[in-house]
């Protein structure tokens, strides 16, 4: 196949191969971009179910606009054989990037909350992926995470629904079941196991599993067997994290703990809440700042400076108080009085002259304007807290 040109794409390199044929890189000479081929040979094309399933992925994944989901261009046939156009993902899949022991809790965070984005956005459609596995999520060379694979999807009503479907068929393959109990077993939820029809709340268990393996580096579930296997997934609890890693919050075990619990109803009810859980705890991650400690536990010095900073700001406003409500001497000027004329007697001079005396009249005192007071700016220091200036509207009598 490689060096093969089929209709604008030539193929460059094999990428891998699954339960669905063959991965190609090749290149859209019409486009000049790179894409992912994905082949249904001949040899499968005649069977009805893998058809059905190959047409089925396109569909559903084409049916999400998401940055978390992979884009489906197109699918052709050649001959007999045909063709997914898958959008070209320059990266890794979690199966290659967790190391043994585990990813470090900040980077599984910011992983799983894209991964949670990407759940939401395909529930909202109606779609659940039923095979959410390391290997179906791709990371990017700049941390941007891709869900891939949605053969396995299925159209759902967008509501919960109850666990009564009664079980369909029995396990038929080693690891990865195909028929009425699909998804590999490793990932797979308790309902989805027993072939019980399944809702959104299924994808959530997988997340789980995921997740748990992402921070400790081993399965949730595991066994000698695919049967050994799923048994564990129907009756054990997963071994608690503290036993196998070191750096795992308390916040994101617990949110661990609770997309693993076997009933349905116990677990995050949608993956919108999941994703805010996530995003809340991975704001810690990044900021490193925690949630103010509850009031009793708070230090016995914070109190007592507190206590004192309402003292001084007591004290001051009584002081304020008192000062504005005493008796001051009011300054008072009075207002110009009208001018009388004068009428003196006349003077002997005035008299033996026979010329009226000059009239006099006596200047009006200045008027008296008492000083404003000076607003008197006094700081008080309170160790180990906030410092507060302290402004008077007057002085305080000595």
């Amino acid at each position: 196949m490689v060096g093969r040109t089929i209709l604008q794409y030539q193929i460059l390199e094999k990428l891998g191969a699954g339960g669905m044929g063959e991965i190609y890189k090749a290149l859209d000479t019409r486009l000049n971009r790179f894409v992912v081929l994905k082949v249904l040979p001949a040899g499968m094309s005649g069977d009805v179910e893998r058809r059905r399933r190959f047409v089925q992925e396109a569909q559903a994944a084409s049916a999400l606009n998401h940055p978390n989901i992979i884009t489906i261009y197109d699918i052709v046939s050649d001959g007999d054989t045909q063709y997914m156009v898958v959008e070209y993902v320059d990266g890794k899949t979690l199966l290659e990037l967790i190391p043994k022991g585990g990813l470090r809790a900040p980077m599984a965070i910011q992983y799983a909350t894209q991964m949670a984005a990407a759940l939401r956005a395909a529930h909202a459609a109606g779609i659940i992926h039923r095979d959410l596995k390391p290997a179906n999520v791709m990371v990017t060379n700049s941390g941007l995470v891709k869900l891939l694979d949605f053969g396995l999807a299925k159209m759902v009503d967008r509501t919960p629904v109850e666990d009564t479907a009664q079980t369909a068929t029995v396990l038929r393959a080693p690891l990865t079941v195909q028929g009425a109990i699909m998804g590999t077993v490793n990932y797979m939820s308790p309902e989805q196991a027993e072939g019980k029809t399944v809702d959104t709340r299924s994808d959530i268990f997988s997340f789980g599993a995921v997740l748990y393996e992402m921070l400790t580096g081993r399965s949730a579930f595991s066994g000698s067997s695919a049967i050994s296997t799923l048994s564990a997934v129907l009756r054990d609890d997963v071994q608690p994290m503290v036993q196998l890693t070191t750096g795992v919050p308390p916040e994101l075990e617990q949110i661990v703990a609770r997309c693993l619990k076997k009933d349905p109803g116990q677990r995050f009810q949608s993956a919108g809440e999941l994703e805010a859980a996530l995003l809340a705890l991975n704001r810690l991650s990044v900021t490193g700042v925690a949630p103010p400690p509850p009031a009793e536990k708070r230090s016995s010095n914070g109190l007592v400076w507190a206590a004192v900073v309402v003292v001084l700001l007591a004290a001051a406003g009584g002081g304020a108080y008192w000062w504005m409500n005493q008796s001051h001497p009011a300054t008072v000027t009075a207002p110009p009085q009208p001018a009388v004329p004068l009428t003196p007697k006349p003077s002997p001079l005035a008299e033996s002259s026979g010329k009226p005396a000059e009239q006099a009249t006596p200047p009006a005192p200045p008027p008296v304007v008492a000083p404003r007071p000076v607003p008197v700016v006094a700081p008080v220091e309170v160790p180990d807290g906030e410092q507060v200036a302290l402004t008077l509207a007057a002085d305080v009598p000595t």
